[in-house]
């Protein structure tokens, strides 16, 4: 499995690419029929929901690792 931050940086930039594309991806979807771009156009939204939410998930569980790590005691 890779290391939890290079998940995230993954996640960042799907989501960035996603939301760059927009514009893109609302001109291809223009030439579409009404049902193929409606479609076309829930994928893509769920697919940047999908991100987000790893992306949430992610950070929850980095931060709550980072929260976790303590000085170990030295033994009595």
């Amino acid at each position: 499995m890779l290391p939890i931050q290079i998940r995230i940086d993954r996640a960042q930039r799907l989501i960035e690419m996603l939301e760059r594309d927009a514009p893109l991806l609302a001109h291809r979807f223009s030439v579409l029929t009404p049902e193929r771009k409606r479609s076309a156009e829930e994928y893509s939204a769920q697919l940047a929901a999908c991100a987000r939410a790893e992306l949430e998930k992610l950070r929850e569980h980095q931060s709550t690792w980072e929260s976790d790590d303590s000085v170990p005691e030295p033994a009595d």
